[in-house]
């Protein structure tokens, strides 16, 4: 299989460039240069936002393309067009969020969308991801698309549970945000990218919401893997959500992947209730969660602890004069 890679290989473009790699692919990748590219890979240079930022892309043909582009449209648009006639399929990692707001308990593929253009410029994560979708769909059509929407990623080379990690790696009291059997709904990147590159050979097309099923793990047993990992001294201090809230932390910013359930449903909705079973029905399977603590740590290690903050993403986690605050220390 000849795959084209449009994007960075920072998360999960790199977990698919890897994972073509290990079948044996003929792979390519396209973007700024930013980013080294693993040995074995063409990499072709361009902005996508620049005029005749796509002119690396004018010669060749691949049997699939996989584009994680997150921003403005019009470039997946662009894109699409340029490639219609080179490209036999057309993947597209979406986002859960271009599901319209609030999103019921339990949402599938046909639930209703947010509107959105194709040809925007400047619009919000959801329009912009929403855009993508309908700027893929409007040149490959839906016999030659697939559309990942793509729930909470976790694993290496992300921000969120590393950060979980190198806190409780620092040991002493932990602010734990409770409940603790709160249920989590996540996909580990490279499960995702397995998914993604066998449901493209078989020519999959149309919507799959994927991460794994509710109930994958708990906040509990996710916190409670990071202190076994990392052997660390740390102590978890479980605390109410009210509390957690009372105090000024933020759900999901200054303690990530947490969602309170009770006090914010919709949104903890909109991450961990997810209907996935056409994804299941399709072959997805998501590994222990242990698994991906294991790796995650194993890849803070081998960076000598100290995680990149992607330019592109806002940074996360809870100041240590606040989390000291909240327990009273």
């Amino acid at each position: 299989m000849k795959l084209l890679i449009l994007g960075g290989t920072v998360f999960v473009g790199r977990a698919v460039v890897e994972a073509a790699l290990a079948r044996g692919w003929e792979v390519t990748v396209f973007n700024r240069g930013r980013s080294e590219v693993p040995d074995g890979v063409r990499a072709l240079t361009g902005d996508r936002t620049a005029p005749d930022g796509l002119a690396a892309l004018a010669d060749g043909e691949w049997d699939l393309v996989v584009d994680t582009w997150s921003a403005a449209p019009y470039a997946v648009r662009d894109s699409a067009r340029l490639l219609a006639d080179r490209v036999g399929h057309y993947v597209y990692i979406s986002s859960c969020s271009v599901y319209a707001w609030p999103p019921a308990v339990g949402f599938d593929e046909t639930s209703p969308v947010v509107d959105a253009s194709p040809d925007a410029v400047d619009v919000p994560y959801a329009e912009a991801k929403r855009g993508g979708e309908l700027a893929v769909l409007d040149t490959f059509g839906d016999d030659r698309s697939l559309l990942v929407r793509a729930g909470l990623i976790l694993g290496p080379w992300e921000s969120r549970l590393p950060w979980w990690l190198s806190r409780i790696a620092r040991g002493g009291p932990v602010l734990a945000p409770g409940p603790r059997d709160t249920a989590l709904q996540c996909i580990d990147v490279r499960d995702l990218a397995e998914w993604v590159l066998t449901a493209a050979e078989r020519r999959l097309s149309g919507p799959y919401n994927l991460v794994s099923e509710q109930g994958h793990t708990t906040i509990g047993e996710l916190l409670d893997a990071c202190v076994r990992e990392t052997g660390a001294s740390a102590e978890l201090r479980w605390t109410p959500a009210e509390a957690v809230l009372k105090a000024g932390v933020e759900p999901w910013t200054d303690l990530p992947i947490w969602i309170p359930q009770e006090e914010q449903p919709e949104l903890y909705n909109a991450i961990h209730a997810q209907d996935v079973r056409k994804a299941l029905g399709a072959g997805l399977s998501c590994r222990p969660v242990e698994e991906t603590v294991s790796h995650t740590w194993a890849w803070i290690r081998s960076l000598g602890g100290a995680v990149p903050q992607r330019s592109d993403r806002l940074a996360v986690g809870l100041a240590p004069e606040v989390e000291a605050k909240v327990l009273g220390l």
